[in-house]
């Protein structure tokens, strides 16, 4: 039952980080879409430590196929944050328009590490149960 309550939590969460995200470009005072780019970094940061955990069979608290995909996204993440601002420095966006998808970008990625956090554990874990 916890792992149910945990996965309606995280779709919540999700749902108003998207919220936020979207706010960002539709309200008329902004009006522009550029800021949508932001969810090929939302698809792309979970990418590396997925594939990580495939790869390594070692669980120490320290291995280099790991820490490169922290690393990788790490990167992803602070990309992710630095669209928004770099196109409102530029003009493209307005700055209310920044901070909204700024509020939606921190929303989601908790959203992201909430699921690791949850669901990737460890290997008792199994999506049958769904």
């Amino acid at each position: 039952m916890a792992g149910i309550k945990a996965l309606v939590g995280l779709s919540f969460s999700g749902a108003i980080g998207l919220t936020f995200l979207l706010l960002g470009c539709a309200l008329e005072q902004y009006g522009v879409y550029w800021p949508l780019f932001v969810l090929i970094f939302y698809i792309l940061s979970p990418i590396p430590t997925f594939i990580s955990r495939r790869v390594s069979d070692d669980d120490s608290s320290s291995n280099a196929c790991r820490e490169l995909a922290y690393f990788f996204t790490t990167g992803i993440v602070v990309s992710a944050f630095g669209l928004p601002i770099i196109l409102a420095r530029k003009g493209t966006i307005v700055w209310g328009a920044c901070g909204l998808v700024m509020t939606g970008n921190a929303v989601i990625f908790l959203t992201i590490f909430g699921f690791f956090v949850v669901f990737g554990g460890g290997d008792d874990f199994s999506w049958e149960q769904w």
